[in-house]
């Protein structure tokens, strides 16, 4: 497995995680998922770029 790939396993994992589903995360609004999704957007286009 490539570094790239195990990455990319964890920033899905951590998206699934930030999702104000739970009643205590329920005031957080969507800011970690927001920010979780942004960086997963750059790991997936350094990946498709070669990059990593």
């Amino acid at each position: 497995m490539s570094l790239g790939l195990i990455l990319l396993i964890v920033l899905v994992v951590a998206l699934v995680g930030a999702v104000p589903a739970w009643p205590y995360s329920s005031s957080w609004g969507y800011a970690p998922s927001g920010v979780t999704g942004l960086v997963l957007l750059v790991v997936v286009v350094l990946l498709v770029t070669g990059r990593i």
